[in-house]
């Protein structure tokens, strides 16, 4: 039987069975058994490349023809923080930490991120480029890089030295270049919207709009005293029970060490200090600066070649002027540049170093020579008359001239050193004792403190450290017991912590919660019952009774107020919004209702009639105006259009997990 059972699985038909399976495992999903990703990102954006945008999402294809950018998880994490800190900072005491750290709002950031993927990826397929006139053009005008209104070299370099981690012009350069491409594509679809003159007579009439309305103030209910069943109040907590949770509370203890635990390191000898010289040398080489001024004839983006060509024959008819005997090279420049920014400095655009003019740009300073203005050299801004007025030689800067700075340095890491391995021991004590801070508090000389309970987003000092509550809050922490790693909270200053009592989210039985409830439910009546009288107010407004006589009824204030405007904060801005969002009032008739004020106050309205905007004195001015506003509302709309299309064309993975 076994043979017979051999011989039926090796012919034809095995052959055709073993294909058809292995058609569905080579498209949909073969790839999870034959590879094992190692990969660690947070989320990963993958489109059809250029050259075959029709491709289809079928694993062959993807892992073969696909682009990719994968965001990682540090980048989330950058993003996320910084998110959290803009919403602490706008939401003040009210900023609810826990509730910041829900998935959808994880979800909601990872999604902004995902975006600025997506638009760097479309505009790599685009083939998007920004040439190097166009980065030097924003960094000259970033506000952080000049100095008295001007861009300054020395400042743009220092700033950049001085970032974490430093950057080089031109690693900062192409950062620039790269948030360029991925903004262009969305910025140009949006530049072509525009706004019809009928849209902006309608904008305009109802910006202008004046409403006659009447009004009466419902004063704020008096405090409820009436008896309160238990089965109300049992009803009650029965419908809010999650507001009337305990939040997740721990206690720690910690060890925070300091760069003031460290002994002052001893002067760095003189071998120590040449040898950092030696292996730091590029550092002391001062590049060469030349002092240049220029005239700019600009050249119109898409220009014709006649256009293009009149911009060449001026441009040489400025350097013939500019080298003639006695010419006044700032003056010229003042008469016929195109460059607004330095125009009135007569062209002068500072001390330049290579690499942040642009290639052609450069090399035409470096061939220059000094005083004798250059031949016209045309870039992407048009044709530059350039002149070199001064020339800084590169140098290297001498040990002896170094030393002071080589020393502080050397201080500087001696100390880090010192402080990382003070650090070191501290975690070989953890090692040895994990559910103790006591060997290395001693083993540092330093004492175990506490602090706790308390909530997520809440604590003081060292408790409230984002680092400190992630910590804290962990699971690994709270079910173990065991001491943290070192977290950081900035240089030469981390923590050990360890926590010592945990006590979960829980609801709060009623007896606990008692007096809130009934304060609660007397708040919520004396609202209802007040709300109860405006809405029958309402509906005799709407049976065609005056609003004035109704309120002499009930003794509530009334007013009237003829050609009421839009956005006027009478009696408040809530009940501005809703009187302008009430449907106009049919002939004879009234459109009515109430607005619940901050203050517990009700305003109950009539609007009485409805007169549109004038708009036939309106000036060019004003209809330019909004004609821009809504261009611009527009234009966000299809740039969020055009994002909106770029995601269905691309595959988005998330991996909540690692959020």
């Amino acid at each position: 039987m076994l043979q017979a059972l051999r011989e039926k699985t090796s012919g034809w038909i095995a052959l055709v069975i073993v294909i058809i399976l292995a058609i569905p495992f080579a498209f949909f999903g073969m790839e999870q058994y034959l590879f094992q990703s190692s990969a660690n990102y947070a989320a990963k954006v993958e489109a059809p490349p250029s050259w075959w945008r029709s491709a289809p999402d079928i694993w062959p294809v993807r892992k073969a023809f696909w682009v990719s950018q994968e965001i990682t998880v540090d980048e989330f994490r950058s993003d996320f923080e910084s998110a959290r800190q803009q919403a602490r900072a706008a939401e003040g005491d009210a900023f609810d930490a826990r509730a910041f750290e829900l998935m959808e709002n994880k979800l909601r950031v990872l999604d902004q991120v995902v975006d600025r993927s997506v638009l760097a990826l479309a505009a790599r397929n685009a083939g998007v480029a920004v040439g190097n006139a166009r980065v030097a053009e924003v960094v000259s005008t970033m506000p952080e890089f000049q100095v008295d209104g001007r861009f300054d070299p020395q400042r743009y370099q220092m700033l950049l030295q001085s970032r974490v981690p430093a950057q080089t012009p031109r690693q900062h350069q192409e950062e620039i270049r790269e948030r360029l491409q991925m903004v262009l594509l969305p910025s140009r679809v949006a530049g072509t919207a525009f706004a019809s003159p009928g849209q902006v007579e309608r904008t305009m009439q109802l910006l202008g709009q004046q409403r006659d309305v009447d009004m009466a103030l419902v004063p704020a209910p008096a405090p409820d005293t009436g008896a309160i069943a238990a089965a109300d109040i049992q009803a009650w907590y029965d419908s809010h029970r999650a507001d009337y949770r305990a939040p997740e509370e721990v206690s720690i203890e910690y060890v925070e060490i300091l760069g003031d635990a460290v002994p002052e390191p001893a002067p760095a000898d003189e071998a120590t200090l040449r040898t950092r010289y030696e292996q730091e040398k590029a550092r002391f080489v001062e590049p060469s600066q030349h002092l240049v001024s220029h005239v700019l004839v600009r050249v119109p983006e898409g220009a014709d070649a006649d256009a293009r060509e009149a911009a060449r024959v001026r441009a040489e008819e400025i350097a013939a002027r500019a080298r003639a005997a006695g010419a006044d090279f700032a003056a010229i420049a003042r008469a016929e540049s195109d460059d607004e920014g330095s125009k009135a400095s007569g062209g002068d655009l500072g001390w330049l170093e290579q690499g942040l003019m642009g290639e052609t740009f450069d090399r035409a300073v470096q061939a220059a020579g000094p005083g004798v203005a250059s031949d016209p050299v045309l870039t992407d801004f048009g044709w530059h008359v350039l002149l070199v007025r001064d020339v800084r030689e590169g140098r290297e800067v001498p040990f002896e001239d170094a030393r002071a700075e080589l020393a502080a340095t050397q201080a500087v890491s001696d100390r880090e050193r010192g402080f990382n391995e003070l650090v070191g021991r501290l975690v070989d004590q953890v090692y040895r004792n994990p559910s103790s801070l006591a060997p290395a508090a001693r083993e540092a000389g330093l004492p175990v403190q506490k602090a706790g309970p308390f909530i997520r987003g809440g604590g003081e000092g060292i408790a409230a450290n984002p680092a400190v509550q992630r910590a804290a809050f962990s699971d690994a922490l709270v079910q173990d017991g065991t001491v943290s790693d070192p977290i950081e909270l900035e240089t030469n200053h981390s923590v050990l912590i360890r926590v010592t009592a945990h006590q979960p989210e829980r609801e709060r039985p009623l007896a606990e919660v008692r007096d809130q409830v009934v304060a609660a439910i007397r708040v919520d009546r004396a609202r209802q019952a007040v709300l109860a009288e405006a809405d029958a107010a309402v509906a005799e407004l709407a049976d065609g009774k005056a609003l004035a006589d109704i309120a002499g009824d009930r003794s509530w204030q009334h007013m009237a107020l003829p050609g009421m405007r839009r956005g006027m904060p009478m009696p408040s801005a809530e009940a501005n919004e809703a009187i302008f969002a009430a449907p106009e009032p049919a002939e004879g008739g009234v459109s009515a209702g109430r607005v619940l004020q901050d203050d517990g106050s009700i305003v109950v309205y009539a609007v009485t009639r409805v007169v549109p905007g004038d708009v036939t004195g309106a000036g060019a001015e004003e209809r330019d105006m909004i004609a821009g506003q809504l261009s611009r509302m527009a234009g966000d709309e299809d740039a969020m259009a055009l994002l909106r299309a770029l995601r269905k064309q691309m595959r988005v993975t998330t991996i909540e997990a690692r959020l």
